[in-house]
């Protein structure tokens, strides 16, 4: 035999199947349309806690709490100059207390001792403190449990941030 026919004979046999990837992609289809079907028809994935816009129609909503009663005691703006160490020169800050409504007269009568302690607690803060990832968060709690003691227990529950901007 000559060599060309060895060669032909060895790349004929070499040769691999085709079949095993088709019959994989085959598979992979079946498996998604599967699958697919089974959410859609609601079997998989939410049955119970997932509503139907029929549903909503109907009014099959569950019945929710109502809402407490609070009042909203708006916290004058602060600006705060950040100090020489900072590219930012000033933090400008606007926030609003959430109260209870049978409260509210009495935040409304402390709102300097809260700016007071807004204002004394911004002005201490570092640069670093501004620029950390999470920082509004981590400084709204501090805000919140200073605004709290000064107020008083049960008077205040919560604080919302308006406005915080850098310039």
């Amino acid at each position: 035999m000559s060599d060309t026919t060895v060669d032909e004979v060895a790349l004929a046999a070499k040769k691999p199947s085709r079949l095993p990837l088709i019959i994989g992609i085959v598979l992979a289809l079946a498996g998604g349309g599967g699958g697919f079907l089974a959410v859609q028809s609601g079997m998989i994935g939410g049955g119970s806690g997932a509503h139907t816009e029929e549903e909503h129609l109907a009014g099959d909503v569950p019945d929710t709490a109502p809402l407490p009663q609070v009042a909203f005691v708006e916290v004058p703006q602060i600006t705060v100059s950040l100090g020489p160490h900072s590219d930012v020169d000033h933090l400008r800050f606007r926030a609003s207390l959430e109260v209870p409504v049978a409260h509210e007269a009495e935040v409304q009568g402390i709102l300097p001792r809260v700016q007071d302690v807004l204002n004394s607690y911004l002005r201490a803060l570092e640069p670093e403190d501004l620029r950390a990832q999470g920082a509004l968060v981590r400084l709204r709690g501090q805000m919140l449990r200073r605004v709290k003691l000064v107020a008083g227990e049960g008077r205040v529950r919560d604080l919302l941030v308006l406005e915080f901007v850098l310039n």
